[in-house]
C-alpha cells in the first residue's frame, strides 16, 4: 500500500485507505496497460470479504477485451442520457442551493469526463451475484444477497487503491443490463450485475478525505 509524498512512497495506514479511496475519474490514467495478476491479488482479497451464509455466490466479469469494452461504454452512454434528462428534469424542478450548486458542477464534469472516455479505460469490472436478487421475494433475504457482493467488491476497490488504482462504482449500464449479459455471455435469468467499475492505474496517488456532513447528522445514539 502506498501513496505519494513530497516524491516519496510512504504506506497507507488502513485509516487512510478507508478515507482516501475515492470515485476517480478524470485521474485515471487511460494509457497504461493493467496486469492480470494485480487484478487476480484484488479479487483474492475480495473473496475474504462477509458473505451471507458464507453461500460466496458472488462473481466478478473482469472484460480487457477492445471491442467488449467499447460496447459496454456505448451501453453506459445510453444509461447516462436516461439519467441526465432525469437529473436535468429534478434540477429544473428543485435547483440546489448555490451552496451546493459548485459540488454538484463538479460530480457532473467528472461524470461526465468518464462517460466520454469509458472506452479507453482498460478494464472493466463487473460484480455480479447468484440468483438475482429481484427473483427473491423476501426484502430480507435480498438485503442479505446485496450485503454480500458489495462488500466484496468495495474491498475489491480498496485493494485496487492500495496498489495505486482506482475507479469508481457505476450503475448505469444497468438500464440495459440484458443487452450486457448478452455481450458477455451472463446468464440472465439466473445472476444479476450490480455495477461497473472502470479500473485503470491513477494519475498520481495522493488521494484526500471527502467532504461529509457533521457526525451528528448521521449518528442517533440510543434511538433516532
Amino acid at each position: 500500500m502506498s501513496r505519494e509524498r513530497t516524491g516519496q512512497t510512504l504506506p497507507l495506514t488502513p485509516d487512510e485507505l478507508l478515507t482516501t479511496t475515492r470515485a476517480v475519474r478524470k485521474r485515471l490514467d487511460l494509457t497504461r496497460p493493467v496486469e492480470r495478476s494485480v487484478i487476480e491479488e484484488c479479487l483474492r482479497v475480495a473473496q475474504q470479504a462477509p458473505t451471507a451464509s458464507n453461500m460466496q455466490s458472488w462473481h466478478f466479469v473482469v472484460v480487457t477485451d477492445g471491442e467488449k469494452r467499447r460496447a459496454l461504454a456505448e451501453l453506459y452512454r445510453k444509461g447516462w442520457a436516461v439519467y441526465s434528462a432525469q437529473a436535468n428534469a429534478a434540477a429544473a424542478a428543485q435547483p440546489p442551493p448555490p451552496a451546493g450548486a459548485a459540488a454538484v458542477q463538479r460530480v457532473l464534469s467528472s461524470a461526465q469526463y468518464l462517460m466520454e472516455h469509458f472506452h479507453e479505460v482498460p478494464v472493466h469490472v463487473i460484480p455480479c451475484i447468484s440468483p438475482r436478487p429481484d427473483a427473491v421475494p423476501m426484502y430480507i433475504a435480498q438485503a442479505s444477497m446485496f450485503g454480500s457482493i458489495i462488500p466484496a467488491a468495495w474491498s475489491f476497490m480498496l485493494a485496487a487503491r492500495a496498489r495505486g488504482l482506482g475507479g469508481s462504482w457505476t450503475t448505469l449500464h444497468l438500464f440495459h443490463e440484458k443487452e450486457a449479459a448478452e455481450l458477455l455471455g451472463i446468464p440472465f435469468d439466473t445472476v444479476a450485475q450490480v455495477a461497473l467499475i472502470p479500473l485503470a492505474y491513477t494519475k498520481g496517488t495522493d488521494f484526500k478525505p471527502g467532504p461529509r456532513l457533521p457526525l451528528e447528522r448521521m449518528v442517533h445514539w440510543g434511538a433516532w
